[in-house]
């Protein structure tokens, strides 16, 4: 079985559990797309992707922006045929017993996980919360389902 959870958003990120490799892979459509086809085709699964909505005080360009690529990330897991559960953020936070703030989210990971890269690229400094966030989905999803 594998585990999927995806932080939405285009700095977001997507991480999938099986037995106890974790993988992180930050957005980007061809990779996803590649990957969650395997996945379709191969592997029992379940998914969990973050349920968002427009925050008030974001202006018009970055709603529509990341409501964009939320749309886009249902559409391809309809495509492709990975059925996927939306949860609310504060729902699988409270899970966890974390709050808003996205370090917490990176030092729960970092002790769930110790072995996982958090790093968005090979040249980033720091752990990426968007990263985090997807593992913390992937075993939401595991726990959960």
């Amino acid at each position: 079985m594998i585990w999927i959870g995806i932080d939405p958003g285009a700095k977001g990120a997507m991480a999938a559990i099986q037995d106890n490799d974790v993988a992180v892979i930050p957005f980007n459509k061809e990779r996803y797309i590649r990957y969650l086809t395997d996945i379709k085709q191969n592997f029992p699964h379940v998914c969990c992707i973050e349920q968002v909505h427009a925050l008030h005080g974001n202006g018009v360009t970055s709603s529509f922006n990341f409501g964009t690529t939320y749309g886009w990330l249902l559409g391809m897991l309809d495509a492709i045929g990975i059925s996927y559960q939306p949860i609310m953020p504060q729902r699988w936070k409270k899970e966890f017993g974390l709050t808003s703030d996205k370090a917490q989210s990176v030092e729960l990971c970092k002790r769930l996980f110790p072995g996982v890269n958090l790093k968005r690229t090979e040249l980033s400094k720091k752990d990426d919360d968007n990263c985090a966030e997807a593992c913390l989905l992937a075993l939401y999803a595991k726990r959960k389902f």
